[in-house]
């Protein structure tokens, strides 16, 4: 359709007529005068309406589906986040339960040697500077941290520092090949020293090849000059091997350490070392052994001439088995007395007279 002026003026006139039959509509509200002309318009395009939404719901489930789907994937999308901040959560409690302990068995431990310590968290764990069994504390020289200090957890020596920066630490493990520190056994005072094997149980080379040694024997830090790099007094391990001593000037042990290098998180480095050696104040109390029931035997002669054994607790007498033996002891000498009755009968004169003891070993009688 071109545009003139002609079909201008036309749709002017018909929206002339829509807004008056629109108000004509509203004005007579349920009789209004159009309402039949809208009946039979709504029964001609009804059908095709209904024809065309049916062709046309599809496409609009499909986009609400598409819609949802967005919808439900955030929702989704969120949920993970929140489970996943729950669990980290949970598992922060529990770390933070477990530190917990650490550091009361650190300070329970620097409380009964008298330690002056400043508490570390393990940050990295590796190669260091040329050394092979290294961790980084996040403590340096701003926290009065120094080279050369005892470093020690809730369960004993750690290691000594090694490298100080302004906010870290590097620390030497006790079980580095090139760590090594004077040793004193809590049992005999016998001096050595251990040095670290990796993985492997310390080795200690006692001064003393004679010394005598045995299993569970327990080591703490002799100390060094100035306390600088060993205070006295620190849990180092317990004897688990002792190599024979050959007649050598020197003998040979394993120790296994207590503090475990692979699962370090909490420590403490000893800013201030004791007034005096806490000696052996620092070590763990030793477990209460388990008490050994005794068993006692009680031989019972028999009929037969034969012997009968019996086992029992002595702090607890069983007195039926006391009754039973009372019976046993009566029935035998009833046995004893009728046996005896019989050989009278069958010996007239009697039972022949025992001889006394210098008769029976000489064969003669000296009266």
């Amino acid at each position: 359709m071109r545009d003139t002026k002609e079909s201008r003026l036309l749709l002017v006139l018909l929206i002339a007529i829509a807004f008056a039959l629109i108000t004509v509509d509203i004005r007579g509200g349920e009789e209004s005068p159009v309402d039949g002309a809208r009946q039979a318009a709504a029964a001609v395009f009804g059908p095709v309406e209904n024809g065309v939404a049916s062709a046309v719901d599809p496409v609009g489930n499909a986009i609400g589906a598409i819609r949802d789907s967005g919808e439900r994937h955030d929702r989704i999308a969120v949920l993970e986040r929140e489970n996943a901040a729950l669990k980290a959560r949970l598992g922060s409690d529990d770390r933070n339960r477990s530190r917990i302990r650490q550091l009361d068995s650190m300070l329970k431990k620097a409380a009964s040697g008298q330690y002056g310590i400043k508490g570390a968290e393990v940050i990295a764990i590796g190669a260091a500077q040329g050394f092979s069994w290294t961790v980084t504390i996040d403590a340096g020289s701003v926290d009065g941290i120094r080279r050369d200090m005892t470093v020690l957890n809730g369960d004993g020596l750690v290691g000594r520092v090694t490298t100080v920066g302004p906010d870290t630490a590097t620390v030497l493990l006790a079980n580095d090949p090139d760590f090594t520190v004077g040793t004193r056994m809590e049992r005999t005072d016998e001096l050595g020293f251990a040095t670290g094997q990796g993985d492997r149980p310390l080795s200690v080379q006692l001064l003393n090849g004679k010394a005598k040694v045995r299993k569970g024997d327990r080591l703490v830090t002799f100390g060094s000059q100035a306390d600088k790099p060993f205070v006295p007094g620190v849990p180092v391990g317990e004897v688990i091997r002792v190599d024979p001593s050959g007649g050598a000037l020197t003998r040979n042990v394993f120790v296994r350490p207590y503090a475990a290098f692979t699962k370090l998180d909490i420590v403490g480095v000893v800013v201030q070392a004791p007034r005096t050696d806490p000696r052996d104040a620092v070590l763990p109390p030793r477990p209460k052994p388990t008490p050994t029931p005794t068993v006692t035997v009680t031989v019972t002669p028999s009929a037969d001439g034969g012997v009968r054994a019996q086992t029992g607790a002595p702090d607890e007498p069983d007195r039926d088995q006391e009754q039973d033996q009372d019976q046993d002891q009566d029935q035998d000498q009833a046995r004893d007395q009728e046996q005896q009755e019989q050989d009278q009968d069958r010996d007239p004169g009697g039972p022949t007279p025992r001889a006394n003891s210098t008769a029976a070993v000489t064969g003669r009688d000296d009266e």
